[in-house]
């Protein structure tokens, strides 16, 4: 079922899997090997080691990265993650992947991002604080309004992002509100951010479900997390008439095949911190949940979830990717052949990408809109992206993820031979 040289991609690193969709869909595009090499490569890295005094009075020195892969057609945006388990060619396969997205909603950013090798949880709310004001002071020779603007990501929020903001500013002399996004809404975040994710995601899972003649209300539901993503996703499934009837994350899974309440839920999560044990559900093996029979998948937890050895299980009419890179090119071929549409990442969870770039113009403004008129505009540019991938599926006769990076590495590819190479 594999070509060969799928077979040769290592699909525990994720730079290649990046590497592999840019190529295969440069081929299609018959881009110049120039362009290629051009768009192979990220423009900038940076990998800073720096101390932090602990709440015991030690220190300790952490490591982390920032990474703009492309600004051809604008400034770098992209997110911070602090997890244990990042390391570079995660975040310049993050950094690439953010490219490709800005392109495909056709905003004027590039791709960029950034992370810790940390567990937030195992920090506290002031040693948290001391890192994240350490790690701005370290990146900020790359990051400004003008050249790269982070957002949060895992195991980051808005006070993270409030924090890096007082610091890029205390060092500027004066308050720079558009170096971040994804802020709280007093000191110049957007309303809609938190939940625009999630709202992307419900948006183009109710346009490809459209597409292949079918609707949102009744649909059954099956969401892998329950950070931010998951929750959003989750809770305007649900306003929207879909039946949520299983979620997991790090604490277990649960179900309910008439559907789950996901407002009692979330009420139930913020005092258990977990979905473990909620009431009104029965508990389920998380190893396999994603094989869980339903119309509509979506993995909004970490990278290589489905793979080539549980792609043959899954019984989903269709999987629409909240995370980044939750599925392998393996995996990708399994669910393609076994007629599973796939909405890939790239189109699917843009919708925080596209809300932080209205934060951004909202800021540089200083004009704020309303969370309604957030909302009208987000649906506006993920409707539109979704029709333009579509089209491009069915004039290429591929499938979705190909189509996404066919959109959006030509425009990227465009932009590069546009402004030419200097000197």
């Amino acid at each position: 079922m594999f070509s060969s040289e799928l077979a040769a991609v290592d699909e525990t690193n994720p730079y290649e899997i990046a590497i592999h969709q840019l190529d295969s869909a440069g081929s299609l595009l018959g881009l110049s090997q120039d362009i290629l090499a051009v768009l192979r490569q990220p423009r900038r890295e940076l990998t800073v080691r720096f101390p932090v005094k602990m709440s015991d009075g030690t220190v300790k020195v952490f490591t982390g990265y920032r990474v703009q892969h492309n600004s051809s057609r604008g400034p770098t945006k992209g997110g911070i993650r602090y997890h244990p388990d990042t390391n570079l060619d995660e975040v310049r396969a993050l950094s690439m992947w953010m490219t490709w997205k800005c392109a495909i909603v056709n905003i004027p950013f590039g791709g960029a991002k950034g992370g810790v090798v940390c567990d937030p949880a195992a920090l506290t709310p002031a040693e948290i604080e001391n890192l994240t004001r350490r790690y701005t002071t370290e990146i900020s020779v790359m990051i400004g309004p003008e050249s790269d603007i982070p957002a949060p990501d895992v195991g980051t929020n808005g006070q993270v992002m409030a924090w890096v903001m007082d610091t890029y500013s205390m060092n500027a002399g004066h308050t720079v509100p558009a170096v971040v996004t994804g802020k709280p809404v007093s000191i110049g975040g957007s309303e809609g951010r938190s939940e625009a994710t999630g709202r992307g995601v419900v948006i183009v899972a109710a346009e490809a479900l459209r597409a292949i003649g079918l609707s949102l209300p009744g649909s059954t539901v099956v969401i892998q997390g329950f950070g931010n993503v998951g929750s959003a996703a989750a809770r305007l499934f649900h306003r929207n008439g879909a039946l949520v009837t299983c979620i997991s994350d790090a604490t277990g899974a649960i179900r309910n095949t008439k559907g789950l309440d996901i407002v009692q839920l979330e009420a139930y999560v913020a005092k258990h911190k977990g979905i473990a044990g909620f009431p009104e559900s029965e508990p389920i093996d998380p190893a396999s949940f994603l094989e869980t029979e339903c119309d509509i998948l979506v993995p909004a937890a970490m990278h290589g979830q489905i793979t080539g050895e549980n792609a043959t299980r899954v019984r989903a009419k269709m999987v629409v990717e909240g995370a980044n890179g939750p599925t392998t090119p393996k995996a990708d071929e399994i669910l393609n052949h076994n007629g599973v549409l796939l909405v890939p990442d790239v189109l699917a969870n843009a919708g925080g990408v596209t809300v932080s770039y209205f934060e951004w113009v909202q800021d540089l403004q200083s004009l704020f809109w309303t969370e309604p008129q957030v909302n009208h505009r987000l649906e506006r540019v993920m409707k539109r992206s979704f029709q333009e991938v579509w089209q491009m599926s069915v004039h290429r006769n591929t499938n979705l993820r190909t189509a996404a990076y066919l959109v959006g590495v030509d425009r990227v590819a465009e932009a590069t031979k546009m402004r030419g190479i200097f000197p």
